[in-house]
């Protein structure tokens, strides 16, 4: 039987930020991340409460005006992100 997640009927919590910062602690999923602007940078996503141990996405160098998506990829011990340089997003999680 369908439920309401597989609707989209309940929306992600969003975080926007121009610095590395962490973004939920515990078990969660990732949806996506909105660039809105990028003078220079990369982003790089771990599954933890810093910029240590398990990658959850690898560096990468986004553009601007640019929506990516994750999938809902899983994280278990939290959601860390680390940019380089000078970026404007926001990260949709659950």
């Amino acid at each position: 039987m369908p439920n309401v997640n597989e609707f989209g009927l309940l929306s992600p919590t969003y975080k926007n930020t121009a610095e590395s910062v962490l973004v939920k602690t515990g078990v969660g999923k990732l949806r996506g991340i909105f660039v809105a602007s990028v003078s220079q940078g990369s982003i790089k996503l771990w599954d933890n409460t810093s910029a240590a141990t398990t990658i959850l996405v690898n560096t990468f160098s986004p553009t601007a005006a640019t929506y990516y998506d994750f999938a809902d990829v899983l994280f278990g011990t939290g959601l860390y992100i680390e940019i380089g340089a000078s970026i404007d997003c926001t990260v949709f999680y659950f």
